[in-house]
């Protein structure tokens, strides 16, 4: 239905940009061990990510947020996207 599809596309939206979020959170907070790709890569060629604009903290709480709008989206299906919520609390629950 176009409010299932209006749904999947705030979902995609929330989750994407969360994760592009999550990202930039963990090149400045992880090592490259622990990441398992060079961490300060942004720094280093002075991007414009969410942290270096609003600082790690206001990057946590706008992702926090983004996570929150990401499962509320998924509510129109009552239960029936169970492997949506399952990708997005991997993807944006990492650590690296």
């Amino acid at each position: 239905t176009p409010a299932q599809l209006a749904a999947l596309t705030a979902f995609g939206r929330a989750v994407g940009l969360a994760f592009q979020i999550i990202d930039d959170i963990l090149d400045v907070t992880q090592t490259s061990e622990r990441l398992g790709k060079t961490a300060g890569k942004d720094i280093a060629a002075q991007k414009a990510t969410y942290p270096a604009v609003v600082g790690l903290d206001r990057s946590r709480q706008i992702a926090a947020q983004l996570t929150d709008r990401a499962f509320s989206a998924l509510r129109i299906f009552k239960g029936r996207a169970q492997a949506l919520e399952a990708l997005a609390r991997f993807l944006l629950q990492r650590d690296r």
